[in-house]
């Protein structure tokens, strides 16, 4: 485990300059907004947004949140400010967000920091141009596991009392890039990621609990319901959780929820897990075409005339 994240932090400091070469400079940043009032680096976001012009009023834009993956031990979202920047500039305001990481921290403390970005999300966005009626959740590997966690927990109530939050938000999309979603490969023989992974989530690394019970509220796939929201995934057969995103996808359609997705086969280049966070690769460019057109269709404003009924708001 300690190994795994000396391996991610070094791989990170190259990341955050590799993956922000040539910034784009048409959008506004505001960064390390302290989105929980502790000072501390892990509960900081950064809303990236389109330039406005002085004097300005246009439509509020649709929100992407986002949360940037590293085996929820790891990571930050330093790395992912080029990636949130290519979706700003097509006209959406992204919020890219840190968390608390294991060992120290649970899942119970890395979903509710999700649920509190949210929060601060739903009373600060106007300010920046965001429709706070329009979001969408985001991320990849262990950050789409946190999305889709929290998107299943705005659903449902035994998911959110499990874990000790009260999500208010409706959420009108999901995104996910070579994302966690389906923790019953983690007990596969021979996966890479050892069921370490699963008890360093757990209170007290999981003594005293039954594994198979406390995997369920950690695997998005067991909350999928007829309500939960449409779904755009990106995943390749060179990726390690290929398996796990399959599955996903199945189990949504499965009980009639929107797909959209972009697979890459086995030859396709530049698609190992996670490629999506280089802006750099002709196959991002394609993943987030797909992405901004699945944003635009899924998240409409409320008093549109042509409102998806996947973006409606239950009431």
């Amino acid at each position: 485990m300690w190994a795994w994240r000396f391996l991610m932090a070094c791989v990170a400091r190259g990341d955050t300059r590799r993956f922000n070469r040539n910034p784009i400079d048409s959008v506004d940043y505001a960064l390390d907004l302290d989105y929980v009032g502790d000072g501390t680096r892990s509960h900081r976001l950064d809303v990236i947004a389109p330039r406005r012009k002085a004097g300005e009023s246009p439509p509020a834009l649709p929100v992407y949140i986002y949360f940037h993956g590293g085996g929820w031990t790891s990571g930050d979202k330093a790395p992912l400010t080029k990636y949130c920047a290519s979706q700003a500039v097509e006209g959406m305001v992204v919020v890219n967000v840190n968390y608390r990481k294991a060992t120290r921290f649970q899942m119970r403390h890395i979903l509710s920091d999700a649920d509190a970005a949210l929060s601060w999300v739903l009373c600060e966005i106007a300010r920046y141009g965001g429709d706070p009626e329009r979001i969408v959740l985001g991320g990849d590997s262990a950050g789409g596991q946190i999305a889709a966690l929290l998107a299943a927990a705005t659903r449902d109530s035994e998911l959110a009392d499990h874990y000790g939050i009260a999500p208010t938000a409706e959420i009108r999309g999901v995104v996910q890039h070579c994302s966690v979603v389906d923790f019953s490969v983690i007990q596969e023989r021979g996966f890479v990621m050892s069921l370490n992974f699963v008890r360093m989530l757990l209170p007290a690394r999981g003594r005293g609990l039954v594994l198979a019970d406390a995997i369920r509220f950690l695997s998005p796939i067991e909350w999928i319901g007829p309500t939960f929201p449409p779904v755009f995934v990106s995943t390749s057969q060179q990726d390690f959780l290929y398996g796990a995103n399959l599955n996903f996808m199945r189990r949504l359609r499965a009980v009639g929820v929107r797909v959209d997705s972009l697979v890459y086969s086995s030859k396709a280049k530049n698609t190992r897990h996670t490629w999506q966070q280089d802006s750099h690769l002709p196959e991002s460019q394609e993943v987030y075409r797909r992405l901004q057109t699945f944003v635009r269709r899924v998240a409409v404003p409320s008093n549109s005339p042509g409102l998806s009924r996947y973006a409606i708001r239950r009431r």
